[in-house]
């Protein structure tokens, strides 16, 4: 007697909370240039309700910030973007938020290498193993790509964050509270 097996690809387990990619322009130029593939954005990561968005201070304190989704301060709504699901319960996800304030400190953004576009692609592929779309941050790289020819003023350029008050959610521990997106430097509240 002959037995055939036929193996089928399994499925890949799928989260069961949707994580999405809230973007916003930085410029209204970006109703044009978003048609062909560019423009300046900002990022925040949305899960339980909450998004979660990156930005610089001078401190050595986290830069990462809580926003009511689709409300950050300073920027317009773009889009959302379900980039994938995940199984972390609220706790677990302001846990792993928590140990990336380590890496992402307000004094080491920089606009070309290391800004809010780059901190929502590490926390989409850690939550759900999927990057962020290339667009969102086509231009840094090709800014990177250019580096050694743009203005050293543009290599340090930071965006910084102003307070807005009444559109933050509190936050304890680490991340900041009071910290949304844009141009001046603001108190810490850890």
């Amino acid at each position: 007697m002959l037995c055939t097996m036929v193996l089928m690809p399994r499925k890949k387990k799928v989260g069961s909370v949707p994580v999405y990619l809230n973007v916003y322009d930085l410029t209204p130029i970006n109703g044009y240039a978003y048609w062909f593939g560019l423009g300046i954005y900002h990022s925040g990561v949305q899960v339980h309700g909450v998004e979660y968005g990156f930005g610089a201070h001078e401190h050595s304190a986290t830069g990462i910030f809580e926003v009511e989704p689709r409300q950050c301060p300073g920027f317009t709504f773009r889009k959302s973007i379900l980039i994938g699901r995940t199984d972390l319960g609220p706790k677990d996800v302001r846990s792993f938020m928590e140990k990336l304030a380590t890496d992402y400190s307000g004094n080491t953004y920089h606009l070309i290498t290391k800004n809010c576009n780059h901190f929502c692609n590490d926390v989409c592929i850690q939550l759900t193993g999927k990057p962020i779309p290339s667009w969102v941050n086509r231009l840094a790289r090709l800014g990177f790509l250019c580096n050694c020819v743009l203005p050293a003023e543009l290599n340090e350029t930071r965006v910084r964050q102003v307070r807005s008050e009444g559109k933050l959610q509190p936050v304890e521990k680490k991340l900041r509270s009071q910290p949304t997106c844009r141009t001046s430097t603001l108190p810490l509240s850890l």
